[in-house]
């Protein structure tokens, strides 16, 4: 069984829910990333990706001085980093993403990581790993 902690990036930056759209997108550019985690107070409380930013920021017409909190998905999807990877590509392809927040533990929650497909793709093993590999990217063109 490969874990999550053998394939996902340990401590990723994250944004303050304060910070701004452009903030965001630059941030974004400079790290070579299409996502970010944005938090409060330290805590976890969305994500912001480049789709976000191009279909909630730049289609709606907003400032890029707006909050990123305006345009962020609220719902947080995570996992927890002695994850079988196994059943965490399951997770992305049942939720139609391909990153995930990494946490620590159920107990403690403590924000560690992100997961991305790409990140498993790297260390994939196998033939039936490949395969979920495909099903969790199915949906993108």
């Amino acid at each position: 069984m490969m874990q999550v902690r053998e394939v996902m990036t340990g401590k990723p930056e994250y944004l303050d829910v304060s910070a701004s759209i452009l903030e965001a997108s630059q941030r974004m550019r400079d790290a070579g990333r299409g996502f970010t985690p944005i938090a409060e107070k330290e805590t976890i409380v969305g994500v912001v990706t480049d789709r976000d930013i191009a279909v909630r920021a730049v289609a709606e017409g907003r400032s890029p001085n707006e909050k990123v909190s305006t345009i962020l998905t609220g719902k947080v999807l995570y996992c927890f980093q002695d994850d079988d990877v196994k059943d965490v590509l399951q997770s992305m392809q049942t939720n139609d993403v391909q990153r995930l927040i990494v946490l620590n533990n159920e107990k403690n929650k403590d924000f560690v990581g992100v997961v991305t497909v790409g990140d498993i793709a790297d260390k994939c093993q196998d033939d039936d790993m490949a395969r979920r590999i495909v099903n969790a990217s199915r949906h993108y063109y």
